[in-house]
């Protein structure tokens, strides 16, 4: 459970609530509402302060998005650094999210919105925020992978973002500039990952808190090593993180000495579910959203995949099928990414199946060679040895392959839905034998560096639908209660 800071005689207590890469899981922020009460009823003389790292939203659809933003309000953060899913809706949503939130949002010190952009101006590159006389600058940074993470058109042509040497030259300038302001205690919220938070806590000074994310860390109390290190200085730096989905979230307890130097520590990783969905955050949802639809019944399911990324998915699977069946293509693919929940045994309704896949991408039917199908499938293959196991895996339907845990392709076939195959020479793919291809438009404009599918601009038709649509749909055909099984169609051989 939550427990606040053990008091100490002298030096400033200060209680940091944190969070990071909720990927809008709407029960996981509501829930995040009620542990914001606890926090909030702790009777303790510590500053408190609520910090997000970014990556709170996820997807395409600015009605979620909106209901993200209100959750955040509604929990009471007040910094927000900018993750990359924060730029998957349009800049005018984003921009009237940042005008109408309670929070403020960090990331100018690297992100840069052009002059011509509605995000100009929604960012700061820090803050100083102030409780009970003391001082604290608080410091953002976003990815500098940004531009391998979002699709063409929506933030990406508004933004201009630096590299990490660039990054963390202008962070340490910036860092200088509280100083001289005479703010000697600095949390940076970085949605970096947690390489490169390691690289800036003993490359920078004046920095006493990295508050990470973006790498889905999940980073349990402090050990030295792992999440606390030392600056130039030899002062030292506690790095967070508190894994993704929303699954938890972390209470982060300091002890300062006169200088702003760190005397102890003490890092709460709580888990979200803990806590109850309690109607005033539920209420708050449905005004924006709506109340969800009953589409139909799920009899089983199987555990949802430990790394959904470098595994066969059956939940997956059976979207990728819808994809497939309810548009007539001979198969159909999809990021492994893409992902971000399972379905349970049990009623099953439109904001479930919408937060299994919430991207809101419009869905696309375009030609793709042999050829083309094979390289995608073996540069998601990469990711077995990537760093964060990205971009993941490539989804099938109406195909199936084994690879080892190299990321290795070993062989791949066409399979018909009565389960016969027909191989594809992997070494040799026809470049001359096309294939007609359901897939979102992230994989049709060539997102996470999947070039060979970029066919948007000669597709056969683009919807102006996702996953989700499609899968209800599905849903409510089958004949009475649906099993998500697992047919073992992406098998991975251990070596």
């Amino acid at each position: 459970m939550i427990t606040p800071i053990n008091q100490s005689n002298n030096g400033t207590k200060t209680s940091i609530l944190y969070m990071n890469d909720f990927h809008a899981k709407l029960p996981n922020l509501e829930r995040m509402y009620s542990a914001s009460r606890a926090f909030d009823s702790f009777e303790t003389t510590a500053d408190k302060l609520k910090l997000s790292s970014g990556d709170d939203g996820l997807g395409e659809d600015p009605v979620l998005s909106r209901a993200v933003s209100r959750l955040l309000s509604m929990i009471g953060i007040t910094k927000r650094q900018n993750g990359n899913h924060e730029f998957d809706v349009i800049p005018a949503v984003h921009a009237e999210n940042a005008k109408n939130a309670k929070y403020q949002e960090l990331g100018a010190i690297n992100i840069h919105a052009k002059d011509t952009s509605a995000l100009k101006d929604t960012m700061v590159r820090s803050a100083i925020e102030v409780h009970n006389g003391n001082k604290y600058g608080i410091v953002g940074i976003g990815p500098s992978d940004m531009f391998s993470r979002l699709k063409e058109g929506i933030s990406k042509e508004d933004l201009i973002i630096d590299d990490i040497d660039t990054t963390i030259l202008n962070l340490q300038k910036e860092v200088d500039e509280l100083k001289s302001k005479g703010v000697n205690k600095i949390f940076l919220l970085s949605h970096s990952g947690y390489t490169n938070d390691v690289k800036i806590a003993q490359m920078t000074k004046g920095i006493d808190v990295i508050l990470g994310g973006h790498s889905h860390d999940l980073i349990k109390g402090v050990e030295e090593g792992k999440n606390l290190f030392y600056n130039p200085d030899n002062e030292p730096v506690v790095i967070t993180q508190a894994g993704k989905d929303g699954e938890y979230f972390g209470i982060l307890n300091l002890d300062f000495d006169e200088n702003g130097v760190i005397k102890s520590v003490q890092n709460n990783v709580i888990p979200t579910n803990i806590f109850n969905r309690t109607l005033p955050a539920k209420y708050a949802v449905e005004q924006i959203i709506g109340k969800p639809e009953h589409v139909g019944i799920i009899n089983s399911a199987p555990p949802s995949p430990k790394n959904r990324l470098i595994e066969n998915n059956p939940h997956g699977n059976f979207l990728v099928d819808a994809m497939r069946k309810e548009l007539g293509t001979d198969i159909a693919l999809l990021n492994a990414a893409n992902i971000r929940g399972s379905f349970e045994k049990g009623k099953v309704d439109t904001r479930k199946v919408s937060e299994i896949t919430p991207f809101k991408n419009n869905l696309v039917i375009a030609k793709i060679s042999e050829k083309e199908l094979v390289d995608a499938i073996k540069l998601g293959g990469k990711s077995f040895v990537n760093p964060g196991n990205k971009p993941g895996i490539v989804m099938v339907s109406g195909l199936k392959y084994s690879m080892n845990d190299k990321g290795e392709l070993l062989n791949l076939s066409y399979v018909t839905d009565d389960g016969k195959l027909t191989p594809i020479d992997i070494n040799n793919p026809d470049p001359n034998k096309f294939l007609r291809v359901a897939m979102d438009d992230f994989y049709a404009t060539g997102g996470d560096g999947f070039h060979m599918l970029n066919k948007k601009h000669e597709a056969e038709a683009i919807y102006n639908f996702d996953k989700d649509k499609i899968a209800c749909d599905y849903i409510k055909k089958q004949n009475g209660a649906v099993d998500i099984t697992d047919d073992k169609r992406i098998e991975i051989i251990k070596s």
